[in-house]
């Protein structure tokens, strides 16, 4: 029973979302670059010879740089076990964004730091914000000239109606980037710059180090200073509880490209986010760490192998630990069966399970019996997961 509670208290199951090109997936294979789940991350638009991003296994999301379908991804870091759903950004496929949602306990939604932020990123949060999902948003693409962070923070705070906290500052944008201020340890983290193959060299530096005005230039570390100054002053506490309830954002500034500050990003986000959620279901609120296990229907993709016409359907695990050889009941069939096929999917690449514990995603072979939103539970108790929200489709536009 301890192995249970422990393996699901490291799960960290989260989507990443955003407006279309402000990074979501080249961050996913940043993520991916740390957890040793790749060796070099894929560049979303390559050259001819190029790697494309891992996550983008459809032949037209290949072509085109964009990502049409939500990948799944699980990779280990830092003794913790994490699910990644990456999902589209673009709004002709957000409908499979707002489905993903529903299996993710929390989000990291990926703001643009010239753009701010666009049309889809108000719509997503929308459905997080009614769904009281946690957010955290990372502010990217510092390495191109950005906007005044203080604007930025401003125009977060006053479009999505959230309070936020920064939890590091940058320094500089563009060619001037240097690094960012981490403000819970008061040192400045600067970077050298390196290939997307490897992690960055960063070095740390306290405020007070008299060298630090050379490495920043004087300009920049006068400019930190004021920051400093007035963050401490205006901005709003950490609330964990907050945080975990939806009502506050932490925010991080990076670069998802050159890999600035994403790994400081990944350590505090996985200190922060909460682990696998209960869910609430027809017989009450089923709580993760009970033995019996749960799952629900959140997404079926069909000709993922083109050699085998197959149907897969993802599945979020819910609550304890599920078993290959186990029999189990699919609630609106009212008919005990076996899951087929379990396996555990990295973007095209899978493997066949024998396990996975609350918080998990396993897609299982489907004969075309299940539906979106449909409950599979161990056959002692019975009982509904709540329904998965339908959208309107939008009108299009001329």
């Amino acid at each position: 029973m301890a192995n249970l509670v422990d393996e699901i208290k490291r799960r960290r199951t989260f989507a990443i979302i955003s407006h279309p090109d402000a990074g979501k997936t080249t961050l996913t294979e940043k993520f991916l670059l740390y957890g040793g789940a790749i060796a070099q991350a894929g560049a979303v638009k390559g050259k001819k010879n190029a790697r494309h991003a891992v996550s983008d296994w459809m032949e037209i999301e290949k072509q085109r740089g964009i990502s049409v379908t939500s990948s799944v991804m699980q990779f280990q870091y830092a003794g913790h076990c994490i699910n990644i759903l990456d999902t589209p950004g673009h709004q002709d496929f957000s409908e499979d964004t707002y489905r993903t949602l529903m299996a993710a306990d929390s989000a990291v939604m990926v703001i643009d730091a010239s753009k701010g932020v666009e049309n889809q990123t108000r719509k997503l949060f929308k459905v997080c914000a009614m769904r009281h999902i946690p957010i955290f948003t990372f502010i990217n693409k510092l390495d191109r000239e950005a906007r005044n962070p203080f604007d930025l923070i401003d125009e977060i705070e006053n479009e999505l109606g959230m309070p936020t906290c920064p939890i590091n500052w940058p320094i500089g944008s563009g060619k001037e980037f240097k690094g960012v201020f981490d403000r819970a340890s008061r040192h400045v983290i600067y970077f050298d710059p390196t290939g997307g193959s490897h992690k960055v060299s960063a070095t740390e530096a306290d405020l007070n180090d008299p060298a630090l005005a050379d490495i920043l230039g004087d300009t920049n570390y006068e400019n930190l200073k004021d920051d400093i100054e007035l963050l401490d002053g205006a901005s709003d506490e950490l609330d964990l509880e907050a945080v975990h309830s939806g009502r506050l954002s932490p925010v991080f500034f990076g670069s998802a490209l050159t890999n600035f500050g994403v790994e400081p990003f990944l350590e505090k986000f996985l200190e922060m986010t909460p682990p696998p959620m209960p869910r609430n279901s027809s017989e009450g609120v089923i709580d993760p760490f009970s033995p019996d296990f749960s799952a629900f229907v959140f997404k079926i993709q069909a000709n993922m192998n083109k050699a085998h016409r197959d149907r897969i359907t993802f599945l979020r695990v819910c609550s304890g630990k599920f078993d290959k050889e186990m029999d189990v009941l699919h609630v609106q069939g009212n008919k005990k069966m076996r899951l087929s096929q379990p396996q555990q999917i990295m973007a095209q690449e899978r493997e066949i399970i024998d396990e996975a514990y609350a918080g998990d995603i396993i897609g299982v072979f489907d004969p075309g019996i299940f539906s979106i939103g449909d409950t599979v539970c161990s056959p002692k108790k019975k009982f509904m997961f709540e329904g998965i929200p339908t959208f309107a489709p939008e009108h299009f536009m001329r």
